[in-house]
């Protein structure tokens, strides 16, 4: 099957959110609720919110297109982290962040993953940042590696709110090329 990673179109607002509710649930704590994944999930990611995202000027999706059918997609946020606990953390400014990077579990292993990281760190640079960052749960060890591999390394943690509960980031920074 071959692919190209794109930027999004308003046409993918929808398969977008179905992708999200595929893979979002696999970067969650095994401890998580069903229903605060559901939340989250309507509260972020349904398909009125990446219309939202699509048209915001500060913020980027690439996509992973495989014959029509989205598997993968990263959402950039160019804009100085809002979050205190991120903002204190952060040793390159100005940074963009990786706020999704997504993979379809189907695809996981292939390479896709580290196509549209490369990709991603690609836009970033090319926005005029100096370094990404990104928060992931101290808990998903896989993608803590992933990351790592990717030239990440722990500047500092944060909290996340999944609907009615609070979990631990870890805070993830790297330069851009």
């Amino acid at each position: 099957m071959t692919h190209t990673i794109r930027k999004a179109t308003a046409d993918d607002a929808g398969p977008l959110a179905e992708l999200a509710a595929v893979t979002f649930p696999l970067a969650c704590p095994p401890s998580s609720s069903p229903a605060d994944i559901a939340a989250h999930l309507a509260s972020t990611l349904s398909e009125e919110h990446f219309t939202g995202y699509l048209e915001d000027p500060d913020v980027t999706i690439l996509v992973i297109d495989a014959d029509g059918r989205l598997t993968g997609y990263s959402l950039l946020v160019d804009r100085p982290a809002a979050d205190p606990d991120v903002a204190s953390a952060l040793e390159l400014t100005p940074s963009v962040e990786i706020s999704k990077c997504y993979v379809h579990p189907d695809y996981h292993g292939l390479g896709a993953a580290a196509e549209l990281m490369h990709a991603s760190l690609q836009a970033a640079a090319a926005s005029g940042g100096t370094g990404a960052w990104l928060g992931v749960n101290s808990q998903n060890a896989r993608a803590i590696r992933f990351y790592e591999k990717s030239g990440f390394r722990k500047v500092g943690t944060k909290s996340f709110r999944l609907g009615s509960t609070v979990e631990h980031d870890f805070v993830l920074e790297r330069p851009l090329p």
